[in-house]
């Protein structure tokens, strides 16, 4: 994905799967034996605090199993030393009597094999201080880091059993949620894994990702500047050595791992319909390289057999189709020849583009059905609905045609394929406004459609795979750049969480504050109420609930905005029976007052007092009444592409992405939309490169 993506292609469905199985029929008949078993018993806890705000944080906990497989169930003790309590909690059940906190297993994490790992987050609340716990302890038994024996005499009674089938890719699919990918590092395109200005790949960086609660990893590779000339397209060994480094580094931590061919989709495999001979006996060669290297990994290695295919120079669908099923056949083909690990591997076959469009994913069924592999997975890429995933055409909300768009999406694949037991993974999934930053679309909206994303993907049995080149977990801090986005995700993987109609309540300073009311959206849990910092305020007093309607009293708004400075007076939290908390700020505001300037194309700025109010989006219009600017089939344009806020210098930027699609010698008019619903009108003049802006 990352940059490159974006000029490739405006709208992209992503989504894929992953799963392969192993089991044994074993039958016996009233057997009794006694036996002396050596029972070892042993454990390690990595406690982490990827984010903390005043009298809140988020903490993480993975748990591994050092000792003989923990079967039925599990339970982990710890006392909080500074009285810190749990207030939400995913992965886990967690309970608490005084300083003392309990985390016992859902029921899809119930068994830990030995060297297997579990992980959990919670919400919690601190005062004074937020130490870590010092010590741990699973099943009763204190979490060292090392394992001691116990000799017990056992009796056991053999009976009849069957496990599920040898080849149950379905079955690990569900243990491959949720899934993670290591973007811009590998795939970069360039002589280093470093030219997309990520650090190179670092044990302590998979680590800690494990440590975040995902159990599997995609890790794209790109192999074009590392493979030689024809006719043997050979791949420098060195090269070779550090995809494996990186590979085994992940299975070391317990991944289950995904390895492709990435960007070479666009760089030369794209020329096939006109250089097919070239293109498929390069293709062949670095399979059969790729394969020979891995034909002995672990099991929880997976391959993929190309990164959103995609064809130049086609004569239409039915040749795209063709020559796609023919890249995915002789994959195939050549890593089941391969032998090893690699005849009964996972492998992972797109669509084209990795798009759910039916006739996309009807394509694809038809090579699946031809192959007749149990140990396939069908993968699709999913970046929403794209007004909303990039912030153009008014599409600021995550309203029914977004939901719909995502609804359709996975509805299609998953009849196609899970319906079946054919697994998907959704092989990369997020907004494709990400590339930029992850403002670009505003942040309860953006919380909404994760939200949902992570319950529709449960529901159709997808696992997951959050596509991040760096933008979102540190590859040196491992910290969340964005906390709030990553527990609304995490919680998502087991539950849903209330939300609202907003994460943001305006009340114009120039007037008197009047009552508030937002729409809840429950999402299938009852509301708990309403608190402020450690406070819980009144219902009935402070707000008031009404069916689906939550009031916010005018004294209340009052009473915690204080001053009312412009901007956030205070921040609320709406608490439901599952999930995450819901923020909601309390803004005082505005008008926001614009001012003459002059500029160039290069370099022009609007001057902005917002007045604490916030930028929604820009319409851009000719005299005429006809749409200017790039994508002129809309007047809305796009956030952060054509024009930015920066609140911190006072200015609103016009991009010269904007002026260069701009008639020279015409006046446009701008419209400015605020979440507040304030709207203001400015007008701009293009002459050669010199701009001139007015309010008049």
């Amino acid at each position: 994905m990352a940059d490159m993506r974006d000029k490739l292609r405006k709208i992209r469905w992503r989504v894929g799967l992953l799963a392969t199985g192993m089991a044994s029929l074993l039958a016996g008949m009233g057997v009794v034996a006694v036996t002396d078993a050596q029972a070892a018993a042993g454990c390690r806890v990595v406690y982490s605090v990827p984010s903390q705000w005043q009298g809140g944080f988020t903490g993480n906990v993975n748990v591994t199993n050092l000792g003989d497989p923990i079967t039925g169930g599990w339970r982990l003790t710890w006392a909080f030393p500074s009285g810190q309590t749990v207030s939400q909690a995913w992965n886990a059940t967690v309970t608490a009597s005084g300083g003392q906190v309990t985390a016992t297993n859902v029921g899809y994490n119930a068994n830990i094999p030995t060297s297997g790992s579990v992980s959990f987050g919670f919400n919690g609340s601190w005062t004074g201080s937020n130490t870590a716990p010092s010590s741990f302890a699973l099943n009763g038994v204190t979490c060292t880091g090392d394992t001691t024996t116990t000799t017990t005499t056992t009796t056991t009674t053999t009976t009849t059993t069957t496990n599920p089938p040898a080849g149950d890719a379905m079955a690990r699919v569900a243990e491959m949620q949720p899934g993670w990918n290591l973007g811009n590092s590998l795939d970069a395109v360039g002589s280093d894994e470093t030219a997309w200005g990520n650090p190179r790949i670092t044990e302590a960086l998979l680590d800690n990702v494990r440590a975040q609660g995902f159990k599997s990893i995609r890790i794209p590779v790109t192999w074009s500047a590392h493979q030689g000339a024809a006719p043997g397209y050979t791949i420098d060994a060195a090269y070779m050595a550090r995809v494996k480094e990186v590979v085994n580094w992940a299975l070391a931590d317990g991944f289950y791992v995904m390895i492709n061919i990435h960007h070479d989709s666009w760089q030369w495999i794209n020329a096939m319909p006109t250089d097919r001979t070239n293109v498929l006996a390069r293709y062949n060669a670095a399979w059969t390289q790729i394969a020979g290297a891995f034909r002995d990994a672990s099991p929880k290695l997976m391959l993929e057999s190309v990164n959103e295919p995609q064809f130049a120079n086609s004569s239409g669908d039915a040749q795209n189709a063709q020559l796609l099923d023919e890249l995915n056949k002789s994959f195939h083909r050549i890593v089941r020849a391969s032998g090893g690990n690699n005849a009964t591997r996972l492998l992972v076959l797109p669509t084209l583009h990795t798009s759910s469009e039916q006739a996309r994913v009807d394509e694809l069924v038809a090579t699946f059905n031809a192959l007749n592999d149990p140990n396939l997975i069908a993968t699709f890429h999913f970046y929403g609905y794209w007004p909303f995933s990039v912030n153009v055409a008014g599409g600021t909300k995550f309203d029914a045609t977004v939901q719909k768009d995502l609804t359709d999406s996975f509805d299609r694949v998953a009849n196609a394929f899970v319906a079946r037991g054919i697994p998907v993974i959704l092989g990369e999934y997020g907004l494709l406004g990400f590339d930029r930053h992850t403002g670009t679309v505003q942040q309860g909206e953006k919380l909404k459609f994760f939200e949902f994303l992570g319950h529709y993907a449960r529901a159709k049995k997808i696992t997951t795979m959050l596509w991040d080149n760096g933008q979102h977990f540190g590859r040196t801090s491992f910290q969340w750049s964005d906390p709030e986005l990553i527990a609304q995700i995490k919680s998502s993987w087991t539950t849903r969480s209330g939300t609202a109609s907003s994460d943001q309540v305006f009340s114009a300073k120039s007037s008197a504050v009047t009552d508030k009311a937002l729409t809840l959206n429950l999402n299938g849990t009852s509301f708990v109420g309403l608190r402020h910092g450690t406070t819980d305020l009144v219902r009935g007093t402070d707000y008031t609930v009404s069916g689906d309607q939550l009031t916010i009293k005018a004294a209340t708004i009052t009473r915690l905005s204080g001053s009312r400075a412009y901007g956030v007076n205070a921040t609320l939290s709406a608490r439901f029976s599952a999930g995450v908390p819901w923020r909601i700020d309390l803004v005082t505001h505005d008008t926001p007052v614009l001012s003459n300037a002059t500029g160039t194309t290069s370099a022009f700025t609007v001057p902005t007092q917002f007045r604490g109010d916030q930028l929604a989006t820009m319409e851009a219009k000719y005299a005429d009444g006809s749409n200017a600017g790039p994508h002129n089939w809309t007047s809305y344009k796009e956030f952060d592409v054509t024009f930015a806020p920066d609140y911190a210098a006072s200015a609103t930027k016009l991009k010269p992405e904007f002026f260069a699609e701009v008639t020279d010698g015409s006046r446009v008019t701008l419209t400015f939309h605020y979440w507040s619903g304030a709207k203001v009108t400015y007008y701009v003049t293009k002459s050669g490169t010199s701009v001139t802006g007015t309010t008049a």
